[in-house]
């Protein structure tokens, strides 16, 4: 059938105002989305979609097998039905509970400590800033982390719990997802470098919204370490370490791979035990130890002991180390909050900049002249 001049002419018409109008007005594709991983960590990532995101959480405790997804997105924001299989966040996230000590730090470097409602066993928390939250009771005490009281939990209604285990799932909270509350794990503290830690402040900047304050902080805690580890590099001394103490007739110090070794490494050291595998902790007898640490330059890492006499009393045979004979040992046992909890554990993992500027003013004191330790002091 041929087409008159007129209906070519309207048949062109139309095929173009439609290319036309398909061109400025595209489908919004809901599967396009970019894949963000962070830069250290290894325990999460992010696919970020034109008004949504999905937080991955793929290790929350060592030997995890399952990674667990959550969808983060503002309060009016339609969520495909493809993703609604995950549980949903809304952000930012108003009222928040966490579980362990090291989350405190990156509430408050996004200034949002003032959402923390509650945590187990707030004596540990060390923080000045959230202590005096916690004395204006305005965090309320939920008991031991292991059995979390779950009627404080269910009044206080948190949107989001950051949950803490160690090996497995932790069992409380499967009540609190029936209520309502997400509970989204956080596995810091498996990471395997000292800015691979840090980074997990990402994590909570996708729970406030936050994404470009979290990576500016982040980006100045990595230029810190890495412009200060450089510094170190640049010395050709590098005096022997030993690390850890005896428990139970078993010496407990850092393997070769671990983040403490790591830490060591950068700060200028030569650990004595840098060239073993594994990222954990070695098991040696003291007859091991003393064998090849007897001449250490510097002892780092003392564990609960705080004076000299007390590690004398714990076991005779430290004093015949030479870093014990010198007092070149060192503790951050001493640095705590008003009610007992370490400053090292609550803070370090978020700012290893600081581990590695005390960790240098104590191995090449004139690289950091002007220095005052934060976490590790010398014994009484």
């Amino acid at each position: 059938m041929r087409m008159s001049h007129f209906t070519k002419m309207l048949f062109l018409l139309v095929l173009f105002c439609g290319c036309k109008n398909e061109h400025n007005n595209p489908k919004p594709k809901t599967d396009d989305f970019q894949i963000i991983k962070p830069k250290y960590a290894q325990g999460f990532y992010f696919q970020q979609f034109n008004d949504f995101k999905i937080l991955t959480v793929t290790q929350p405790w060592l030997g995890a097998t399952r990674s667990s997804s959550y969808v983060l997105a503002k309060s009016k924001t339609k969520i495909p039905i493809t993703y609604q299989k995950f549980p949903i966040i809304r952000v930012p996230v108003k009222k928040i509970v966490v579980a362990s000590t090291t989350h405190i730090p990156s509430l408050e470097m996004l200034v949002k400590e003032e959402t923390l409602i509650g945590f187990p066993e707030t004596d540990y928390i060390s923080s000045e800033k959230t202590r005096a939250l916690i004395d204006a009771g305005k965090v309320v005490d939920l008991g031991a982390n292991e059995s979390i009281n779950s009627e404080l939990m269910l009044s206080l209604r948190p949107e989001v719990l950051v949950g803490f285990s160690v090996n497995q799932r932790n069992k409380a909270y499967d009540n609190f997802i029936k209520a309502g509350i997400q509970v989204v794990y956080n596995g810091d503290w498996t990471e395997l470098s000292p800015l691979g830690r840090a980074e997990w402040i990402k994590f909570f900047g996708a729970l406030y919204d936050l994404e470009s304050k979290s990576d500016s902080i982040f980006n100045r805690i990595e230029t810190n370490y890495l412009e200060t580890a450089q510094k170190a590099k640049e010395t050709t001394k590098r005096p022997t370490v030993i690390s850890g103490t005896l428990f139970k007739d078993v010496w407990y110090l850092p393997a070769g791979e671990s983040w403490a070794a790591q830490f060591l490494n950068d700060a200028g050291a030569d650990y004595l035990w840098k060239d073993t595998k594994g990222t954990g902790s070695l098991s040696l007898s003291i007859e091991n130890v003393l064998e090849k640490a007897s001449q250490a330059d510097f002892w780092i890492g003392t564990d609960s002991f705080a004076t000299f006499e007390s590690l004398k009393k714990a076991n005779v045979h430290y004093q015949k180390i030479k870093a014990f004979q010198n007092r070149n040992v060192y503790s951050y046992s001493t640095t705590k909050g008003k009610t007992g909890g370490n400053l090292y554990f609550e803070l370090a993992p978020n700012r290893p900049d600081l581990v590695l500027k005390d960790l240098i003013h104590i191995l090449h004191p004139e690289l950091l002249p002007n220095h005052h330790n934060v976490f590790f002091k010398k014994l009484d």
